[in-house]
């Protein structure tokens, strides 16, 4: 169920700066400590775009344009230090890099990670807090969900194929989590008919599975580093599902529910705020984006007639919605930095920098 906070409360979504471009932008992220953050996508001449914008008073100023031979569709900054600023892309071809935006003449890590298109990476493990190595996971439209150490280019460190002689399906999205200590790891993700999958690393197999009957755009844990609370799924056809995960139960899986937005529109990527995770972004392919509080029940979980316990869901809220484009708002990131702070891309070639304003008080 969806509550609606009172109007003279509520947050709002503001836009602050944007730019239009002459190119297509697939991913847009922050660079790490710092008022920058970084585009990518491609140039008509189907060669690969990285641009980097920052926010200099009242204007949005591009200080750094690079291209490359292969388009780019993804990009993540979490398998890399604070320090070094290392980008991750991901390609149109199926390579897998990692990039010094210092010196951009060669990548510091490549690889042939799908036959072609990577859908999404996600990266893990290189900041400050967390656990575990520094490690990227991939996805593609080989249906190949692969995770990378940093360190070693030659080959991935675990692979999840779809069965031999089985139809292949179009892996759309990956996302870390359960990270909670030096051993354990798991990816999400989500499928072109519905599946979503679970993986555990340290046991290298599939965990929980389910279908969601639309194609999933997104899937995204509220924190990568702790022990798996709950996830986020986003869908085709307006619509996505908030799993609680801290409870599996033996037959009916982890409790959830299902939410509608916008009539009709995809839902991209689900993000959640860095300095609260209970407050997660959805952006649609209407070019409107819808910001959510979830609320936990007043008990996590209850025994069955068996006495085996079982999750209980919570509501979600919508605390604003705003539309940003006419075009489908393909990409956002929250600013780790600035509470509030995000950028985001939309097939109308233009980036933008906005505020969701009142989120210390809700």
């Amino acid at each position: 169920m969806v509550g609606i906070m009172d109007a003279q409360s509520n947050p709002r979504i503001l836009e602050l700066l944007q730019k239009s471009l002459t190119v297509t932008i697939h991913d847009t992220k922050w660079i790490p400590g710092t008022a920058k953050f970084v585009a990518l996508g491609e140039y008509a001449r189907n060669t690969g775009c990285m641009q980097v914008f920052e926010l200099r008073g009242n204007e949005l100023q591009k200080s750094q344009e690079i291209e490359k031979p292969s388009r780019f569709k993804c990009g993540t900054f979490g398998a890399s230090s604070l320090s070094e600023k290392q980008l991750a892309t991901g390609s149109f071809q199926g390579q897998l890099q990692m990039w010094d935006l210092e010196h951009t003449k060669e990548p510091v890590f490549t690889a042939k990670a799908h036959a072609s298109i990577i859908n999404q990476i996600d990266g893990t493990g290189g900041q400050v807090k967390g656990y575990g190595p520094p490690e990227m996971a991939s996805c593609g439209l080989d249906g190949c969900v692969r995770v990378w150490d940093v360190r070693q280019q030659d080959q991935p460190v675990a692979s999840f194929e779809p069965l031999k002689g089985s139809q292949v399906r179009d892996c759309w999205c990956v996302a870390f989590g359960n990270s909670f200590n030096d051993e354990e790891r798991c990816v999400l993700a989500g499928y072109d008919n519905g599946d979503v999958k679970m993986f555990d690393l340290r046991m290298n197999k599939l965990r929980w599975e389910a279908n969601v009957k639309n194609g999933v755009c997104g899937v995204q844990f509220d924190r990568q580093d702790i022990n798996m609370n709950k996830f986020v799924v986003t869908c085709l056809e307006s619509q996505f599902h908030v799993y609680d995960a801290r409870t599996h139960h033996p037959q009916e899986g982890f409790a959830s529910l299902s939410e509608t937005t916008a009539k009709g529109a995809s839902l991209w990527k689900p993000v959640h705020l860095p300095q609260n995770r209970e407050v997660f972004m959805i952006t649609a392919g209407d070019g409107s984006a819808h910001l959510y509080k979830y609320k936990y029940p007043e008990q996590r979980k209850v025994k069955d007639g068996n006495g085996k316990a079982k999750g209980v869901i919570g509501t979600v809220e919508l605390l604003a919605e705003q539309s940003l484009s006419s075009q489908p708002v393909t990409s956002f990131d929250w600013s780790g930095d600035k509470e509030g702070l995000f950028c985001c891309g939309a097939l109308d070639q233009t980036v933008r920098v906005g505020i969701a304003t009142k989120l210390s008080s809700i």
